[in-house]
């Protein structure tokens, strides 16, 4: 089983959706830690988006620490700027991921 993490950014902008899309997105968050490898590519084959209704959430997976990072939510229209985003701070990340894990 997979870990789950949330960066602070996602969990903001996920408090702020209406409650019926944050169950649906817990949903699909839970599905991930039995296999992360279900979202849609994005580029590289540990950075993953999974569609609800009109939003994505972006996540990385880091299979050497069995872990999954959800880093991120949009809308379609601003899609590839979050993309953008993440790839580059896919080094801060990792970092993040090692500090939550003491290693």
């Amino acid at each position: 089983m997979f870990r789950i993490f949330t960066t602070e950014e996602f969990d903001k902008d996920f408090e702020k959706l209406d409650t019926s899309i944050q169950r649906m997105i817990d949903n699909e968050i839970k599905q991930l830690e039995s296999n992360p490898h279900v979202g849609k590519p994005l580029g590289y084959k540990f950075l993953r988006e999974k569609k609800v209704r009109n939003y994505r959430f972006y996540y990385l997976i880091y299979d050497e620490y069995v872990v999954v990072f959800v880093v991120a939510i949009s809308g379609k229209k601003d899609q590839q700027k979050a993309i953008d985003k993440i790839k580059l701070l896919m080094p801060y990340y990792k970092e993040e991921i090692r500090k939550k894990l003491n290693r």
